[in-house]
């Protein structure tokens, strides 16, 4: 019984990890960058605070890389 409850759990902590891994952005201006409006579709409770954090590079824009490494630090998490 304990090996079924313990094999339980990991499924449940592996299936929220694949969820969190799932979460897309689109670009949907083409531009080949996220604006704080694009991410909020993914991330509804975004605020400009966490934007700033993301945005490495202080340009106003998300890039893939920046994206990228904000969702494996999980400053991003979806909801």
């Amino acid at each position: 019984m304990k090996t079924f409850f313990g094999t339980l759990t990991t499924v449940a902590v592996l299936s929220a990890g694949l969820a969190q891994a799932q979460v897309t952005v689109e670009d949907t201006d083409g531009n080949g960058s996220y604006s704080m409006e694009e991410l909020m579709v993914a991330y509804p409770d975004l605020t400009e605070d966490v934007f700033g954090e993301v945005d490495a590079d202080g340009d106003g824009e998300v890039s893939a890389d920046e994206l990228s490494a904000a969702q494996e630090a999980e400053i991003l998490v979806a909801n």
